[in-house]
C-alpha cells in the first residue's frame, strides 16, 4: 500500500540500525503507525531529521509492507510547539499514552482531531491539568473503552458526591466515609460532570480527576506503567524534598 500526502503527528522516534529511525507516527486516515527512515543520519538530511521530532505536525509518503512502511518523503507542516518544564512532561506523557494504547493500522479521525487540539493547547500554555483530562477521555472515547462520565448504575451523577471510576462500569458512588481516604482520592460529581459536558471544572474539582483517571488508564495498559508517570512522582518527590522546613 502506498501513502501520499498522508499528514501525521510524530509520537516517537529512536534509532533503526546504523543511519536508518523507526518513527511512529498518529496519521489522519490510517492511526498508528511505525515507518522506517532510511539513511538519514547523514549530514546531508539534517532537515528530514528535523520534521521528524516527537511532536511535529509532518506530511509523508511511504509504501508499506507488513509491519513497517518504508519513509519515501516528509515534511514538517509547521514550527512543532517549543515547550519547557511541565508543559514538555505533558508533551512526553500525551505521546507516550498515545503510543502504549493505540493499535497499529486502525484509522481514528477522533483521535488525530483529539491530539492535534492538545497539541495547540500545549503551544498556548493553557491549563494542563484541564488538557490531558480531556484528551484521556477522548482517547478512550476512540479505543471504544470510554465511560459516561454523568451517569452511574442509578441515574445522574450527583454533583455533590464523589465517585470512583470502575473501568467498566464507570462512576461508583463512594457512600461511606470508611471514610476520608475512599473520598479524598475520589472524584467529584462536578468534576465529572464538567468532563462529560466538556466544560472546564474549577481547579479543586478538576485535581480530584487526576487519580481516578490514572486508575482507568492503568488498568488498560496493563501491569506495565508510563514512563512520564515514574518522571512526575520523581519531580514531585525532589520538589518536596527541597522544599525549605517550615517555620
Amino acid at each position: 500500500m502506498r501513502l501520499t500526502a498522508e499528514p501525521a503527528f510524530v509520537l516517537h522516534t529512536r534509532p533503526w540500525r546504523e543511519t536508518s529511525l523507526l518513527v511512529e507516527v498518529l496519521s489522519a486516515g490510517h492511526g498508528r503507525l511505525g515507518i522506517v527512515a532510511r539513511g538519514v543520519q547523514g549530514p546531508k538530511r539534517h532537515v528530514l531529521r528535523a520534521a521528524l521530532q516527537p511532536l511535529q505536525s509532518i506530511r509523508f509518503d511511504a509504501v508499506q509492507r507488513g509491519e513497517l512502511a518504508r519513509l519515501v518523503s516528509a515534511e514538517a507542516l509547521d514550527a512543532a510547539p517549543r515547550l519547557g518544564g511541565d508543559a514538555m512532561l505533558a508533551a512526553f506523557y500525551l505521546n507516550e499514552l498515545t503510543l502504549r494504547l493505540t493499535p497499529r493500522d486502525d484509522p481514528q479521525p477522533e483521535l488525530y482531531e483529539a491530539y492535534a487540539y492538545a497539541r495547540e493547547r500545549l503551544r498556548h500554555g493553557d491549563s494542563l491539568a484541564w488538557t490531558l483530562r480531556r484528551y484521556e477521555r477522548d482517547l478512550l472515547d476512540a479505543l471504544g473503552v470510554g465511560l459516561d462520565w454523568a451517569q452511574d448504575a442509578h441515574g445522574p451523577v450527583d454533583p455533590a458526591a464523589r465517585y470512583r471510576l470502575d473501568p467498566e462500569q464507570g462512576p461508583q458512588r463512594v457512600l461511606s466515609d470508611r471514610g476520608r481516604g475512599d473520598r479524598s482520592h475520589a472524584a467529584t460529581g462536578r468534576a465529572l460532570i464538567a468532563l462529560a459536558s466538556d466544560t472546564a471544572p474549577t481547579p479543586d474539582d478538576l485535581v480530584s480527576l487526576r487519580r481516578p483517571m490514572r486508575e482507568v488508564l492503568a488498568h488498560h495498559l496493563g501491569p506495565r506503567g508510563l514512563r512520564s508517570w515514574e518522571l512526575i512522582g520523581e519531580m514531585a518527590r525532589v520538589g518536596r524534598e527541597s522544599r525549605p522546613p517550615e517555620p
